[in-house]
């Protein structure tokens, strides 16, 4: 269906639907329900004297209908807090109440708990919007967030069920839902999908640049309902930032801690305020956070030989490296927010986010190359920046008694880009690397002359990558600052940015206390830009043996400093490495290096391939959305959700395309064109077993549009193999489909926890894999590397949770506590091996881990909360060979990480605080194949800080 009929269609349904509105008298009731810690999302308001119930949404309001003026009566109920009854006079009309404020629960114990503002409010509130959901979700509230050692948005969801958090130098950046790869899972705030500058051009959005202080709700979709963005095969992580508080808030929280392996300080600073004026008309919200921290990690990096054609040989060591980062981590968030109420049928709202991260990264690269028999040294100063910004605009409004309309205007902006400009004005990442041949060999080569493991080794001759021993036969031949020869440069690009313009409109009419209808349509203007992959390339004149050269400069005739501080290098392996330890270069002399005086009086020489600009483009993606879904109530205990979603996709890409001209490349004008269309249907049911309990099913079908990197109009060109290989986009990629299944069960106890098991599988077509075949291009042959649709997938999946207090228990012991998650998935497809027709090979889909669990043991009382946290995540697929197969694949090894959050209550509004990270300094290790054959293997140590947290005005 084209974008144009669906908004006639929506644009026609909702005239009818207004019209046939105006005939109906019922009237409409409107409040806000509150309790002791702010708005009650959630809560059940229900019709004694006539039959209609709702829930209060995100903001603890609620709109409900009722059929004649009059005496009436309302019953409001939520987790954790007492029943209330209101009665009230309905007149004509809209009938606007004044907050309705609960009292805590009956229940001694949970009054207690409730009053000293440790997790259970939190826990209430997440619980009451997960047991009124229409979808299938999960869902984490903002105290929760606050009382873990979580500080970015990726690091607060990886407690949640089925979420699994992919970590870059120690800490959380993206998140994926179910285990399926993380472009896979729609990232959303406050309900539309975050733009991503994603490096390599996937829709994965990264995280590490929010901080979790201004988030209010997160909520994890695993079966979507039709208004939510259909995007999302692996399902839906939306964060929705604060909104104005019920009553004036104003706290703030001040911390500094210490990095275990920077052996330096983290701040971490917040603040709170919001408040409402004008009779309630007028709410404001400002949230803020800074986080600062100095950080490092150790990397020790192998390269292997998969290249060669004998088949032992391919696990042939090429390099290793030792590589430390010491360096300096930023992330600022500002959140500002604002709405008012009109009158009592209409309100707008605005609100804004300031995002950013800046990583300052000093890197320093020791090389044992065994295949050229020399060491290496690359010495680079980056200055990472991610931005995510955006600012919103909407409304609601009470068009009739039973029609309510609400829309919303976005501009979101998500940049990643590199702020470290040498000399020469070419923005970038400058990186020097320095060579110096090893004269005297190596005495622990294998028989055939290569290095190896030595349980690779063709008879038993080597190491292993936890004792790594270099094999220099002179033990004096070290790496050398006057031997090790500069010859060459490189200037890295990086300036990728991509914008979200989205229009929305939602139109909700209650035809009566059994039926809801729901359409609405979305419209989003995509712009994308990337320009990143056209690097620099500055070559000694001396080390090509051109004649007459000026001489080669060394490490040592280089200003240079001391070896940053931290812990003992390399401490984490058995070996003694400090003759690896080099005096870097100071951070101006990287960048005068790159000066044109400078390049010219040492004989370096520009020798930049062209093909490389082929990696950037720019374009736009314009995605047109309508939806209908209807709620009905079968019976009073089952209930029904059904609806379709369409979304209709054009993509334009322009960009420039190498092609191969003799030794060289020619670039030539390119451009990609994709449109395609996306029908979604859905079906949920809801049955109520008692109070306590329901049992939930779906069928849902969702997709995941291409990759932009994967679409690329250009296409690069690798002379460095013996095949030529050509890497180019596919403008004909398909989307991949999915047909969602799943069956969940969940049991509320009456002192706020919940018992969670189900089951879901999912049946996925066209799956995207970077396929490689050969083709002969005038007389010549290439390797043609380029994504395409190959294989379809299955996922099956069991999910299983508790979150338990244990007051059942005499004494102390009922004040403890656990919550533990865990979720087995199993994924299958195909992959066709290069070169072998007819072999195929079974996969599990990359990024995905057999088994993700989570445990927390706590206690909590008046006075103090005590929180204990295990994550674990199983080995996960990370690339696939088609050339070589799964004995060549790279997997990321399991991770278990610990831990551990304290929050000692000093007075009513002063609470002292206690974080620590990563208590058990768990590694992040990639490994080829063998889980011996390490690849990589980063440790980065453990943080931890300690503060207070001051309610100024609660």
């Amino acid at each position: 269906m084209k974008p144009h009929r669906i908004c006639l269609a929506i644009g026609f349904f909702i005239i009818l639907l207004v019209s046939g509105n105006k005939e109906l008298s019922a009237q409409v009731i409107k409040s806000n329900v509150i309790g002791a810690t702010g708005n009650l999302p959630g809560a059940t308001v229900k019709g004694l004297t006539f039959k209609n119930s709702v829930t209060t949404n995100l903001q603890g309001e609620f709109t409900i209908v009722a059929p004649d003026t009059g005496m009436a009566k309302l019953e409001i109920t939520y987790i954790g807090y007492q029943p209330m009854e209101i009665e009230l006079h309905v007149k004509k009309g809209i009938n606007s109440l004044s907050p309705i404020e609960l009292s805590e629960g009956a229940n001694a114990h949970i009054q207690e708990i409730l009053l000293s503002g440790t997790m259970a409010p939190s826990q209430a509130k997440a619980l009451a919007i997960k047991k009124q959901s229409n979808a299938i979700m999960d869902v984490l509230a903002a105290d929760a967030i606050g009382k873990l050692p979580d500080r970015n948005a990726a690091e607060a969801v990886q407690r949640m069920q089925g979420v699994a958090v992919a970590r870059y130098h120690g800490e959380a950046d993206r998140a994926a839902v179910r285990g399926t790869p993380f472009s896979w899972t729609s990232v959303l705030f406050n309900g539309s999908r975050l733009p991503s500058a994603d490096v390599l051009g996937n829709r994965s959005t990264v995280l590490d640049a929010i901080p979790s202080e201004i988030i209010q709700y997160v909520q994890v979709a695993k079966a979507i309902t039709p208004e939510m963005e259909g995007d999302a095969i692996g399902g839906s992580i939306n964060f929705i930032t604060r909104t104005a508080p019920a009553k004036r808030t104003l706290n703030v929280s001040a911390a500094g801690g210490y990095n275990t392996f920077s052996q330096n300080g983290t701040y971490n600073g917040s603040l709170v305020y919001g408040d409402r004026f004008f009779n309630n008309k007028l709410g404001v919200i400002l949230s803020s956070a800074i986080w600062t921290r100095k950080w490092g990690s150790d990397s020790f990096d192998v390269s292997y030989n998969t290249g060669l054609s004998n088949e032992q040989q391919k696990n042939s060591i090429g390099s290793v490296m030792l590589k430390r980062y010491l360096g300096e981590r930023q992330t600022k968030g500002v959140n500002l927010g604002a709405e008012y109420k009109i009158n009592a049928g209409n309100k707008v709202f605005v609100r804004g986010m300031l995002n950013k991260f800046e990583d300052i990264r000093p890197v320093y690269e020791a090389y044992v190359d065994y295949n050229k028999s020399r060491y290496q040294y690359n010495n680079r100063y980056s200055h990472y920046n991610t931005t995510i910004n955006g600012i919103e605009l909407g409304g609601e409004s009470q068009l009739a008694n039973n029609v309510v309309l609400d829309w919303t205007l976005s501009d979101y902006k998500s940049k990643y880009y590199l702020n470290t400009p040498p000399a020469n004005e070419r923005k970038g990442l400058p990186i020097a690397t320095f060579q110096q041949k090893i004269q005297s060999g190596f005495d622990n080569l294998s028989n055939d002359g290569l290095r190896y493991w030595e349980f690779d080794s063709p008879n038993a001759v080597g190491g292993s990558p936890n004792d790594f021993q270099s094999g220099v036969k002179d033990p004096l031949e070290n790496m050398d600052p006057n031997k090790l020869k500069l010859n060459q440069l490189v200037i890295a690009k990086l300036d990728n940015n991509e914008r979200d313009q989205v229009g929305q409109l939602n139109l909700k009419w209650t035809a009566s206390s059994k039926v809801k209808f729901q359409i609405g349509g979305k419209f989003r203007h995509k712009f994308r830009e990337n320009k990143f992959g056209a690097n620099h390339v500055y070559l000694a004149s001396a080390s090509l043996g051109i004649p007459n050269s000026a001489p080669a400069l060394s490490l040592a005739e280089l200003n240079r400093q001391d070896f940053p501080a931290g812990v003992e290098y390399f401490d984490h392996l058995n070996g003694n490495y400090e003759a690896f330890k080099l005096d870097p270069l100071t951070k101006n002399q990287i960048l005068d290096l790159f000066d044109p005086n400078f390049l010219d009086q040492h004989g370096f020489k520009d020798y930049t391939d062209a093909a490389s600009a082929a990696s950037e483009y720019s374009g736009y993606e314009n995605v047109s959305a309508g939806y209908i879904m209807l709620d009905y109530d079968l019976s009073d205990r089952l209930k029904m959700l059904v609806g379709v979603r369409n979304e209709y996709t054009h993509m334009e890409l322009n960009g420039q395309r190498a092609v191969p001209k003799d030794k060289t490349s020619e670039l030539i004008p390119a451009q990609t064109k994709n449109d395609y269309n996306s029908l979604l249907p859905m079906l949920h049911f809801k049955y109520k077993l008692s109070e306590n309990a329901n049992l939930r099913t779906a069928y849902t079908r969702t997709f995941i549009r291409p990759n932009f990197g994967d679409m690329s109009p250009g296409s690069s060109i690798d002379r460095t193999s013996a095949i030529i290989t050509i890497s180019q986009g596919n403008p004909d990629l398909k989307p991949t489909f999915s047909n969602n299944f799943d069956l969940m069960g969940e049991y509320y106890f009456d002192n706020i926890g919940i018992l969670t098991a189900g089951i879901f599988y999912k049946d996925i077509q066209d799956v995207i894999f970077t396929d490689i075949s050969q083709q002969e291009i005038e007389g010549q042959l290439f390797r043609i590397s380029q994504a395409k649709n190959l294989n379809n997938a299955s996922t099956l999946g069991l999910e299983a949770g508790i979150n338990k207090r244990f007051d059942f228990l005499p004494g102390f012991m009922s004040n403890l506590g656990m919550e533990v998650n865990y979720s087995y998935i199993d994924s299958k497809t195909k992959v066709p091996r290069l070169g072998n027709a007819g072999i195929i090979d079974k996969s599990p889909l990359p990024n995905q881990s057999k088994h993700l669990m989570n445990a927390i043991l706590f206690y909590e009382n008046n006075a103090l909360m005590i929180r204990l946290a295990g994550n674990y995540r199983a080995k996960s697929l990370e690339g696939i060979d088609q050339t070589l197969g799964p004995d060549f694949y790279k997997w990321s090894a399991g991770t278990f990480s610990l831990d551990f959050s304290g929050t000692v209550t000093l007075t009513r509004n002063l609470k002292a605080f206690v974080e620590l990270n990563n208590i058990n300094n768990s590694a992040t290790t990639v490994y080829l194949g063998d889980s011996r054959r390490t690849v990589s293997q980063e440790v980065y140590g453990s943080r931890g800080q300690a503060g207070i947290r001051w309610d100024i005005l609660k």
